[in-house]
C-alpha cells in the first residue's frame, strides 16, 4: 500500500511536470475489496437506515447520459464491480463518453462513494443537476472535486486552490486533505439538507457551506459560474458523475434521502413524557405549554434520544414566553441536564444557547438580531447539532454557530421547557427532525 498523500494548499505553485503521464488502462484489475465488506453492497443495518446503492456493481442501471434518455454507448464501463469513466478513450484529454447523471432526482440525502484514481485523473461528483439545453453540467450543479491532485499541482498551469479532491469545485477549498494516491481506493461523502452541505474526504470534513447565503453569493458572482443565474440554485436534481477524459473508477456508491419526521402527532403527547407539574396538553392541533399552580420548571422530552440532527419547531408566546429548546438532554424531576436554545421575550438572547446547572451562557446573539423575534406571533426556530457544532436559526436569520466539546460528547432528548415563576403560556407546532445519526460512520 502506499502511503496517503497529505496536502497542504500551496502558497506558490510547484514547477511543471516533466516528462509524460500514464494512463491506467480500464483493463486494469482493481485491488480487492476487504473480505469483511464487499462492495456495491448493503448490511442489514444500512438498510433499516434507509441506505440504498445508486450501482449495483454489474449493470448501469439507474443512470442515463446528461441530458439524454438513455446510458452512453462508449466512454464508461462496469469492470470488475466498478463504474468506469474513460474506459475507451485512447486521448486521455478528450471526453468520450460525456457526464452521466442517475435517473432519479435527490434533494436532501447523505451521499457516500468510493473512487479509485488513474495518473492525472479528473472528474467531479455533482448534485442537485439542473439539465439545460446547451448547457454544461457543470453550469448550473455544484461539484465536489475528484483528481491525482499531486500530478495538477506539481504541472503548476493554474492556481489550484478550490480545485483538488473533496473542495467545492472553483469556490470553497479545505486546508488540508488526506488523498490515497492513483491505484487505491477513496471514500467521498456529500451530505445536503436544506441549503447546508458538507463535504468528506476519507473520514475528514474538507469543506462546509451553505447555498444561497451571502458568502455564497458573493463566490459564485467572482467564480467562472458568474454568468450562469441557476448555479446551485436548484432544491433537487439528479446526482451526476463527470466524464473528464481521465480513467476513474466508482463504486460503493450508496444514498440515504434525509427526510424530515415529525415529532407531534397533532392529538397527544405519544412519544413525549411529561416531567414537572407544570401543564402539557394539545389543543386545536397545537402543543400548548402553561404554568400550572406550582409555578415551577417543566419539561417535556421525547422518549427518543438523538445525537446529530437538524430540528424545526414552530412557536407563538402567548404570554411572557419564557421557554427553550433542549437538546441532547435528560431530565430527572424538574432538573435537567442538556443545552437550551434559548425561547424568550424581546432582549433575552431567544436562539443562544444555555447550559442548565452548569456554565450558564455558552453563546448569546448579537443583539441586533433579536429583531428577527415576533413575539406575539409565529417564529420559525431551527437548531442543527452535529458533533461538537450547533447553529440555530430563528425566522431565517442565524443566530449563533458555535462549537463545545462537551455538547460534542452528549447524547439525549429533544426537550421543551416551561420557564418557572408562572403566567408563561407557548404555543408549538410543526416539530420536524431530520435525524443524522445511526450509522453515520464519521
Amino acid at each position: 500500500m502506499r502511503t496517503p498523500r497529505r496536502l497542504r494548499r500551496p502558497t506558490r505553485l510547484g514547477p511543471a511536470l516533466a516528462g509524460a503521464v500514464i494512463l491506467i488502462l480500464a483493463c486494469a484489475e482493481a485491488p480487492a475489496p476487504p473480505a469483511d465488506a464487499p462492495p456495491n453492497t448493503l448490511t442489514e443495518a444500512e438498510r433499516a437506515a434507509g441506505w440504498r446503492l445508486l450501482f449495483d456493481g454489474e449493470t448501469t442501471a439507474g443512470w442515463r447520459g446528461y441530458g439524454r434518455e438513455v446510458f452512453p454507448d462508449t466512454g464508461w464501463a462496469v469492470i470488475d464491480g466498478a463504474l468506469v469513466v474513460g474506459a475507451t478513450a485512447t486521448d486521455p484529454d478528450v471526453a468520450v463518453g460525456g457526464d452521466i447523471v442517475t435517473t432519479e432526482s435527490f434533494s436532501d440525502f447523505d451521499l457516500r462513494f468510493e473512487f479509485m484514481l488513474s495518473e492525472v485523473a479528473n472528474s467531479g461528483v455533482l448534485y442537485r443537476v439542473i439539465e439545460e439545453e446547451g448547457a454544461a453540467i457543470w453550469h448550473n450543479a455544484p461539484e465536489y472535486q475528484v483528481l491525482d491532485d499531486p500530478a495538477y499541482i506539481a504541472m503548476g498551469t493554474m492556481d489550484m486552490n478550490t480545485h483538488l479532491t473533496g473542495d467545492n469545485y472553483d469556490l470553497h477549498a479545505a486546508a488540508e486533505t488526506t488523498l490515497h494516491g492513483p491505484g487505491e481506493w477513496n471514500e467521498g461523502r456529500i451530505r445536503i439538507q436544506g441549503n447546508f452541505v458538507e463535504h468528506w474526504l476519507n473520514g475528514s470534513k474538507t469543506v462546509e457551506y451553505e447555498l444561497g447565503s451571502a458568502e455564497w453569493d458573493a463566490l459564485v458572482a467572482a467564480s467562472k459560474f458568474a454568468p450562469y443565474p441557476r448555479y446551485g440554485r436548484a432544491e433537487s436534481g439528479p446526482i451526476g458523475l463527470q466524464d473528464h477524459g481521465r480513467n476513474v473508477w466508482y463504486r460503493n456508491i450508496k444514498i440515504r434521502p434525509l427526510e424530515s419526521v415529525s415529532l407531534f402527532n397533532g392529538e397527544d403527547l405519544g412519544g413525549w413524557r411529561v416531567h414537572g407539574t407544570e401543564l402539557w396538553y394539545v389543543e386545536d392541533g397545537e402543543l400548548v405549554c402553561e404554568s400550572g399552580p406550582d409555578a415551577e420548571y417543566g419539561y417535556l422530552a421525547t422518549e427518543e434520544t438523538y445525537r446529530d440532527f437538524d430540528l424545526t419547531v414552530e412557536f407563538k408566546q402567548e404570554a411572557d414566553g419564557n421557554s427553550g429548546v433542549f437538546l441532547r438532554s435528560s431530565v430527572e424531576g424538574t432538573t435537567v441536564s442538556g443545552w437550551q436554545a434559548e425561547v424568550a421575550p424581546p432582549g433575552l438572547f431567544t436562539g443562544g444557547i444555555y447550559e442548565s446547572y452548569g456554565r450558564g451562557w455558552l453563546v448569546q446573539p448579537d443583539p441586533v438580531l433579536d429583531a428577527a423575534l415576533r413575539m406575539g406571533d409565529w417564529n420559525t426556530m431551527r437548531v442543527r447539532a452535529v458533533g461538537d457544532r450547533v447553529t440555530t436559526w430563528l425566522n431565517g436569520t442565524k443566530m449563533v454557530d458555535f462549537e463545545d466539546a462537551k455538547i460534542g460528547a452528549a447524547e439525549g432528548s429533544i426537550a421543551l421547557q416551561i420557564h418557572d415563576g408562572g403566567g408563561i403560556k407557548v404555543r408549538w407546532r410543526n416539530l420536524r427532525i431530520v435525524d443524522f445519526g445511526g450509522l453515520d460512520g464519521w
